[in-house]
């Protein structure tokens, strides 16, 4: 069968030697708490001092800005139920109709008004809708406006016009949380440039270790930890860092926005798989009319479904996805697609193929090998 083809980079990124050399060395350090006063403790935390300034550094922040949490998932959850918190209550959650779960999860379970910020054909958010909304918002009532928002989507590719949609967002007195986990380390993610007021970022996406995550939050918004403790990380979020991860995430950081030029490479191979999909697979390409990640495409074959390509293509040697991977192994008709006025055919059928920093360049040829020998062997089967 060869060697296996890991096309499964937005579901999780194999570790990168830079992240793992630092991991190891982290670990070395012995049981060292990095609250503890001690020379161990000291060490402890000027690695996690260090992996701090180069995550703030990867986004154009200061490092203070930059609180550490378990993954993408605790990160999004501090941002949008800490915002709400510290308001008081007194805010309405805007959510787009294609964030992950984790988002509209945490936005559901906030405790205040939840509505959803509708996308076009395209994948893109709806600025016109946004805008039309956010006139003559009634704070009074409604209080203020938390608009979630991906920057780039994790089934499709497609970025989302997040600096412009937090611009409105803010001349309505509002706030913006910017989910950049599958953004970061594939194209810039810039604080300032943004204009959002929190970011949500995760190690193992980008081949650092899993497990770790962090929030960036704007200088003075409004924020409040949903857990306490020893008063880790500012109070934001307490308990033991977790050193060896963190040190593994601030590398990988590094090493992902040094080759984000290898990474922007991938589109032209990419581009020339989905051509073959297309021409000699009948298949549909998902947004490929809208900036997409480099490395993903999201594409599909009506009668093909989709449950049944990702079992085909792993006895052939391939990993990819169904929809998000980040749903307890589950393959179901993808949300996103369906936001996006897809029909039932294109829902069932789509799967996603994601690439990154350790992709070789003939593993987009072999793929779309794979996929059309499934594909000749399993429709013509099921349309004889």
């Amino acid at each position: 069968m060869g060697k296996m083809i890991y096309a499964d980079y937005n579901a999780t990124a194999p570790m990168r030697p830079e992240a793992q050399r630092a991991l190891l060395a982290a670990l070395e350090l012995g049981a060292a708490n990095p609250s503890s006063v001690h020379r161990a403790g000291r060490a402890a935390r000027a690695a996690v001092e260090t992996a701090r300034a180069q995550i703030g550094g990867a986004i154009g922040s200061r490092a203070a800005d930059i609180v550490f949490t378990s993954g993408g998932t605790e990160s999004l959850a501090l941002a949008i139920q800490g915002a709400v918190l510290a308001l008081a209550g007194k805010a309405t959650l805007i959510v787009s109709a294609i964030e992950h779960e984790a988002a509209g999860k945490a936005a559901g379970h906030a405790g205040v008004p939840v509505e959803t910020a509708y996308v076009g054909a395209d994948g893109r958010v709806d600025l016109d809708d946004l805008g039309a909304r956010l006139t003559g918002w009634d704070a009074d009532r409604k209080g203020t406006p938390i608009l979630v928002l991906m920057l780039a989507n994790n089934e499709t590719g497609i970025l989302q016009p997040v600096a412009e949609a937090a611009a409105l967002v803010r001349g309505a007195g509002g706030l913006t949380v910017c989910d950049a986990v599958q953004a970061f380390g594939k194209v810039q993610v810039n604080a300032a440039l943004l204009g959002v007021d929190y970011i949500a970022l995760s190690a193992h996406k980008i081949g650092g270790p899993q497990g770790v995550g962090a929030l960036w939050h704007r200088a003075g918004a409004p924020l409040k930890a949903l857990q306490y403790g020893g008063g880790q990380e500012r109070g934001l979020r307490s308990g033991t860092e977790n050193v060896a991860g963190i040190a593994g995430f601030g590398a990988a950081a590094e090493a992902a926005v040094r080759d984000l030029p290898t990474y922007a490479a991938l589109a032209k191979p990419r581009d020339a798989m989905e051509a073959r999909l297309k021409a000699e697979g009948g298949v549909v390409v998902i947004g490929e009319g809208s900036p997409r990640l480099a490395g993903t495409s999201n594409f599909a074959r009506a009668g093909f479904r989709a449950e049944t390509q990702v079992m085909a293509l792993d006895l052939a040697g391939v990993c990819v996805s169904a929809g998000s991977a980040c749903s307890s192994g589950k393959v179901k008709r993808s949300l996103v697609l369906m936001a996006m006025g897809a029909d039932d055919a294109v829902a069932e059928s789509a799967i996603r193929a994601s690439f990154g920093w350790d992709t070789k360049p003939g593993d987009f040829e072999r793929l779309a090998d794979a996929w059309l020998e499934a594909a000749r062997r399993t429709v013509l089967k099921e349309t004889a």
